[in-house]
């Protein structure tokens, strides 16, 4: 299973989200071809509620521990409430690369 598809299911599992993209970025880094180290998440769900921005972050660092000590070199973590993502025109974009 790729890095990719173990963070779904792992936030599928652990917050089942109204809606998740989990985007590899890899390819917008100075990596080698096909890597599976930089990644934007996008995860909207109702365990959000009444948490701050910062325990939020914190909840899906927790569940992707595993893959930050293992590879996973940037998480861009993007989480929200329902009423959060009705409201939101768009995702911010991650800034490009400087590195």
């Amino acid at each position: 299973m790729s890095v990719e598809q173990v963070i779904t299911q792992k936030l599928n599992q652990s917050f089942s989200p109204i809606h998740l993209d989990v985007l590899n970025e890899s390819n917008r880094h100075h990596v080698p071809p096909n890597s599976e180290t930089h990644f934007k998440v996008v995860v909207v769900s109702n365990e959000f509620e009444s948490q701050r921005l910062i325990s939020r972050h914190r909840a899906v660092n927790g569940v992707l521990a595993e893959e930050l000590a293992n590879g996973v070199h940037a998480l861009s973590i993007n989480a929200y409430t329902q009423e959060e993502w009705k409201a939101l025109d768009a995702v911010p974009k991650t800034p490009n690369c400087k590195g």
